[in-house]
């Protein structure tokens, strides 16, 4: 087997490297050393979420078109094994694992402060190695279909799903990762095995370590497990995405729930030709700290408000965003749900005819970068964002680079651009009765 050719990216302004590797398989391998780091973190990633019910198998002319949700539940899937479950064979070192699915990716990790190379090798296995049986498929959907209802029963699931329903017309974000009752009853351990050949191929996964590790060392135990499965590169996948009016579903949403108080969510509906790579970092910390400078603890709004009894500390703001959708939404339980509807789209109007304050973007832009300096000292934050980085065509290290210059036109292009009243839309939770 040839040696590994690894490649440094450095970040000395913030004294972090990271070891990267693109393997002959197609899969990438990224270490962050962490010297005296007592935890040590591994991900495995595939570029792979929600957001992918439709696609070609690269090789096949047919369009395949799968039920929603079927990445969540192979996430589920993966963990079990002939004998036992993965997440066993972790427990038996003293290591922790867990996986989650997003509407871009599914990730599965775990940690360990001791037999670090027997965890990564469990990773490796686990996820390369799946076993589906019909009783299992069957065993696993009734598990799924529970935690749907549970989800359901969520008012905080509830608001966010009802306002992607509202601003989304045709696009998958609108869909919830999890699928529906109906979706899950019609997957298939054949419909799985295909899902799984397709995504789960290493020219579309990263590997990613955080710690007090040797980054060569890592990478050849990969290396090593890579050769023996005998796996070549693949082509890219296309995914198929129907394309989006230009405008929203509807304006407004309300369910009733047994809550005590209203909860109200005020969304912003991404529009336009959306960006990719380094331009997709830009826009995202503009966004947020466009979002902070308006309706952040220190703004003018959340004084005014908090101190009239409008909003409380559940009150805030924040942006979700990929490559072709993205929401920003400004929500918390409210008495007066219908005032502070009025108040949040007021602030939005009145930032848009006379800008942000200059000094404050910049006390925020330095508090921002602050906030991300501090993630390297988080190896879970660390190969979060590593990982979504690669998946976009840069380094996590860009994002520090982008946060150290981002200007104020930015920021108030963004605000013109994106927080347009015209695609915006209300979801609200009410009390029963």
């Amino acid at each position: 087997m040839p040696e590994p050719q690894i490649e440094r990216v450095e970040a000395a302004e913030i004294g972090e490297r990271m070891e990267r590797a693109l393997l002959p398989s197609g899969l990438m391998v990224q270490v962050l050393p962490k010297p005296g780091f007592a935890k040590k973190y591994g991900t495995f990633a595939t570029r792979y979420g929600g957001l992918d019910s439709s696609f070609w198998v690269p090789g096949e002319s047919e369009r395949t078109d799968v039920p929603d949700g079927i990445a969540h539940f192979l996430e589920h899937q993966l963990f079990a094994e002939e004998e036992g479950d993965a997440m066993d064979r972790f427990s038996r070192l003293g290591a922790g694992s867990n996986a989650f699915t997003t509407h871009t990716s599914t990730t599965y990790l775990f940690s360990a402060t001791e037999r670090f190379e027997e965890a990564l090798a469990i990773l490796l296995d686990f996820v390369q190695h799946p076993y589906f049986t019909e009783a299992g498929v069957r065993k696993e959907s009734g598990i799924i279909l529970q935690e749907i209802r549970m989800y359901q029963d969520d008012p905080r699931w509830r608001i966010d799903f009802n306002l992607r329903q509202a601003l989304y017309v045709r696009h998958p974000f609108r869909l919830d990762v999890a699928g529906t009752p109906e979706s899950i009853r019609r997957i298939t351990r054949d419909l799985l095995e295909r899902c799984y050949r397709t995504f789960y191929h290493p020219s579309n996964m990263v590997l990613t370590v955080v710690g007090d590790v040797e980054p060569r060392r890592v990478v050849e135990q990969v290396a090593e497990d890579q050769a023996r499965r005998g796996v070549g590169p693949q082509p890219p996948i296309r995914r198929f995405r129907p394309e989006e009016p230009d405008r929203i579903e509807r304006r407004r949403v309300e369910a009733r729930m047994p809550v005590a108080r209203p909860w109200v969510a005020v969304g912003f509906k991404e529009r336009g030709g959306l960006a990719e790579g380094v331009a997709a970092v830009r826009r995202d910390l503009a966004t947020s700290l466009l979002l902070e400078l308006i309706f952040g603890r220190g703004s003018d709004f959340y004084a005014e408000a908090y101190e009239e009894g409008l909003i409380d500390g559940s009150f805030g703001a924040g942006y979700n965003g990929d490559e072709d959708f993205g929401l920003s939404v400004v929500e918390g339980e409210s008495d007066e749900p219908e005032r502070l509807v009025e108040r949040v789209l007021e602030v939005v109007e009145r930032a848009r005819r006379g800008g942000v304050d200059a000094r404050r973007f910049e006390a925020l832009r330095k508090k921002l970068l602050g906030g991300l300096v501090a993630e390297l000292d988080s190896p879970e934050s660390l190969a979060f964002l590593a990982n979504e980085a690669y998946f976009h065509g840069h380094t996590l290290f860009d994002t520090f680079a982008v946060a150290r210059d981002l200007s104020l036109g930015e920021v108030e292009e963004r605000l013109r651009s994106h927080l347009d009243p015209a695609f915006h839309a209300v979801s609200l939770i009410l009390p029963e009765g």
